[in-house]
């Protein structure tokens, strides 16, 4: 049978190359493909992408510790609504009706010359499921005295005025607080207070109890009062310095107290058996005055006190530690990247995907486990859990103990690098700024070991 050669019945014009050689490289080897050639280039463009996939997660982490957050929040709702809000005592103010038109009555308030407050905390730590709230018991001691009354200053016709209506007032967040039957001296006289104020635009909350006051040629004669009260409350204790001259003394067993409000105490002593406080506070500290007529004279607007802080708050502790993600997935990526390059082997997407879902766990382990423990506890935990998972999947993956110790290593550096910008508030910009130099000067130093002209 005759042949036909095909080159001869369909001749290639001069300088055409054949395509049986088209792939071949001048000396008659196989030329690679484009991802043959940038195959390291378009892997570090897969683990980049990889990384910002793998912020997803992390990203449902943080919904996940705000859901966590707002439970925590409702249960200390739910105890604090059967024991007594955050308190804030305001007073005693005296307060005098009086005609300003006819059958019109207005209200003239007094605020004390002097108001010392005298009190013991006895704060307590209450349950709800895993939820701790901070609540307390106090015994207060409130005294004082009113000088006397000046009605010229306020423009108030002593004529019109209804001494027999005067009452006494006290404001308090949450009357459900209230422990003991309270009651005032008032000039050596016992009166019992009544709950509820009728002057609606003075306090939202309170107490109030009639007290006699006399008339003489130089304005109304009040007098001096005591006041014992048993209070209980949660989270912060407030006052009003309402006083021209206002002194709070309070003592407490609470050994991580936070002074907060308008004014910090004058003198403090946070000891190993609780605490004691003193403030001081003149009218001349505060922006409303003495006596007013009429409307509300936002006595709530120089509020000072002490709050029962908890020292550790794991969500907020968490939340900055998810900041990080970022950083543990991507300079872990970037480790087995530098081991591929540097060891010539090679490292699944997948198996990629695996180690970060690890790193991811990470958070779930710590939420979960923060909850119930100490949080550098729990932490310490979670970061063992994840580098020992990362380590022996590193060993199966790569073949190498040596490089499993190594990853372990770097975890354990970078857990560890993270833990501490955490507890160090106040200095984790300058350390997380000098972590991060020092993380990228190493880096470039092993970068220098790769023949990037070669691969």
């Amino acid at each position: 049978m005759q042949t036909t050669n095909i080159n001869e019945t369909n001749p290639l014009p001069p300088g055409q190359p054949s395509p049986a050689t088209d792939n071949l490289s001048q000396d008659g080897k196989a030329r690679p493909s484009f991802f043959e050639r940038y195959a390291y280039g378009v892997k570090a463009f897969l683990i980049g992408i990889l990384v910002i996939f793998l912020l997803i997660p992390t990203a449902m982490i943080m919904g996940l510790i705000s859901e966590r957050e707002q439970r925590q929040y409702e249960a200390k709702g739910e105890v604090s609504g059967k024991w007594g809000d955050a308190q804030t005592i305001t007073g005693p103010v005296l307060v005098i009706p009086y005609y300003s038109k006819p059958g019109v009555t207005s209200i003239a308030v007094f605020l004390p010359d002097k108001l010392a407050v005298n009190g013991e905390l006895l704060p307590e730590i209450r349950r709800r499921g895993i939820y701790e709230v901070a609540v307390y018991s106090s015994h207060l001691q409130i005294s004082g005295a009113f000088s006397g009354l000046d009605l010229n200053g306020l423009n108030v016709d002593p004529a019109t005025v209804l001494l027999k209506d005067a009452y006494l007032a006290v404001g308090i967040n949450d009357m459900r607080g209230i422990t003991n039957q309270a009651g005032v001296s008032w000039n050596g006289q016992n009166f019992y207070f009544n709950p509820g104020i009728p002057a609606t635009n003075l306090f939202e909350n309170g107490m109030q109890v009639k007290v006699p006051l006399t008339m003489s040629d130089s304005g109304i004669v009040a007098g001096n009062f005591a006041v014992n009260l048993d209070l209980k409350g949660s989270g912060q204790l407030f006052f009003s310095p309402v006083g021209k001259t206002t002194t709070i003394n309070l003592n407490s067993n609470w050994k991580s107290p936070s002074f907060d409000g308008a004014f910090l105490p004058n003198t403090h002593n946070v000891h190993a058996k609780g605490f004691t406080a003193s403030w001081q506070v003149s009218n001349l500290n505060r922006n409303f005055p003495q006596s007013w007529v009429g409307a509300n004279a936002n006595l709530h607007s120089a509020d000072f006190g002490v709050k029962l802080f908890l020292p550790v708050d794991t969500y907020q502790q968490s939340t900055r530690a998810v900041k990080y993600a970022i950083l543990i997935i991507g300079l872990t990526f970037l480790v087995f990247y530098f081991i591929e390059l540097l060891q010539h082997t090679s490292v699944h997407p997948l198996q990629y995907i695996l180690v970060g879902a690890a790193l991811c766990v990470f958070y779930t382990l710590l939420i979960a486990l923060a909850e119930q423990l100490n949080f550098s506890i729990a932490y310490l935990i979670a970061a063992i859990l994840t580098i020992f998972l990362v380590a022996v999947y590193t060993a199966s993956v790569l073949r190498s103990n040596r490089m499993a110790i190594a990853v372990g290593g770097v975890l354990s550096l970078l857990y560890g690098f993270i833990y501490v910008i955490i507890r160090s508030e106040d200095q984790a910009l300058l350390m997380g700024s000098l972590g991060l130099f020092i993380i990228l000067a190493i880096v470039m130093y092993f970068s220098r070991r790769i023949k990037w002209g070669e691969l």
